[in-house]
């Protein structure tokens, strides 16, 4: 078992196969400095890493296995066994599909304390699942549309804005 410590204190166990999953985590778990697993992470608060773990408990069976996979496979033989192997992969990732869909639906304000943290800890999966939270959410919107859902204020003047329409008209079609 591995403890996190989240910025404002609060500790977190799970195991070395889902810590493993944030290359952050797996670097310090190899470092000497990490007396007695405890790993401090000074950018994550105690909300976001509650639900990081949840996300790294779940990816981290579908990881073994994964890696496991090729093995088992090339280990059976027969058609009906390879069949049977790949229904069953395709049912567990049709699962963990619906997992992601489910956890990445949060607020705006988690969405970006994940966005920050999967990056900050690197897991590429979580990192993955918010760019196309945030691709989702914009695509097909007009730059009000964007500045509306974000909060972002409009800095340009009437003016410049439509010069920087007109420059990049191909963008707004």
């Amino acid at each position: 078992m591995v403890t996190l410590i989240s910025q404002d204190g609060e500790s977190f166990e799970l195991s070395e196969a889902a810590a493993s999953l944030s290359r952050t985590v797996a670097l310090s778990m190899e470092d000497d400095d990490c007396a007695g697993g405890n790993i401090p992470l000074p950018n994550v608060d105690a909300k976001t890493l509650a639900k990081i773990l949840e996300y790294l408990n779940k990816h981290a069976p579908a990881a073994a296995a994964s890696g496991d996979s090729t093995e088992a496979a090339a280990a059976t033989s027969g058609e009906g066994s390879e069949a049977a192997a790949y229904a069953s992969k395709s049912k567990e990732e049709e699962e963990m599909k619906s997992f992601d869909a489910e956890f990445i639906d949060v607020d705006l304000t988690l969405l970006y304390n994940l966005f920050m943290a999967a990056n900050y800890l690197d897991i590429k999966g979580l990192l993955d699942l918010c760019a196309q939270k945030v691709a989702d959410m914009i695509k097909g919107k007009k730059p009000e549309e964007v500045r509306e859902i974000f909060g972002i204020k409009n800095d340009f003047t009437p003016e410049e804005e439509a010069e920087i329409r007109k420059e990049n008209a191909w963008a707004f079609e």
